[in-house]
């Protein structure tokens, strides 16, 4: 019996990191092939050359498709768009997988997404029906779910948006959130481990405070 190609595609090491367990998982299952793809920032000295931290964890990478410009600029990342749909086409034509494995709103994963549509590779879309309002990856999400056939949400409420954008409900599922099994999994440092990785001791209470720009102001 011919195994079922599962292509995961990974273009930073932020989703990679979610994704790992999942990629495991497939490679553990005797009726299962797992195909990789790797692109995007895995691919850019500039950023260490992150695809060597999937290769040295066990995994062998079946493409690592080149698609980003040297430009960082709107235009820049216009035509790293489409040269990643061109060189993503050629990928998936060769690799001929059963499905795709994509997970959140890079523009990478937009070229990846389009280039598996018109190739009619159905698609699995991982963090659909999310909100991030003001930044470029809400479109870039929502285009990505319409381009998929299986939805794999994290939580109810994203599972109704995905719904709400016309999918079908028999293929939207609510499993909840993949970095969840990366903390249960993970060995987590000790509140001394953390403030000597600081270089700064914790007070008594302490506060977290992340920014998410808004990419599509022009003035930001």
């Amino acid at each position: 019996m011919n195994k079922r190609k599962i292509c995961v595609f990974t273009g930073t090491r932020a989703e990679y990191g979610l994704l790992k367990p999942l990629m495991e998982k497939i490679k553990r299952d005797k009726d299962l092939e797992l195909q990789i793809v790797a692109s995007g920032i895995h691919l850019s000295p500039e950023f260490g050359l992150t695809y060597k931290e999937i290769e040295k964890d066990g995994f062998k990478i079946d493409k690592k498709v080149e698609m980003l410009l040297s430009s960082d600029t709107d235009v820049g990342v216009a035509k790293s768009i489409g040269l990643g749909v061109i060189s993503f086409t050629d990928a998936i034509n060769e690799l001929r997988p059963d499905i795709t494995v994509i997970l959140g709103d890079r523009f990478e994963a937009l070229a990846f997404a389009i280039a598996n549509y018109v190739l009619r590779i159905p698609i699995a879309h991982l963090y659909g029906g999310e909100a991030t309002f003001g930044s470029i990856d809400e479109g870039i999400r929502h285009s990505i779910t319409k381009f998929s056939y299986l939805h794999f949400t994290s939580t109810e409420e994203y599972r109704k948006r995905v719904i709400q954008l016309g999918e079908s409900p028999d293929r939207v599922f609510n499993v909840g959130a993949l970095g969840i099994d990366n903390i249960k999994n993970m060995k987590l440092l000790s509140r001394a481990e953390v403030e000597k990785a600081l270089g700064k001791p914790f007070k008594k209470r302490n506060i977290l405070i992340t920014f998410h720009p808004t990419t599509l102001e022009n003035n930001i």
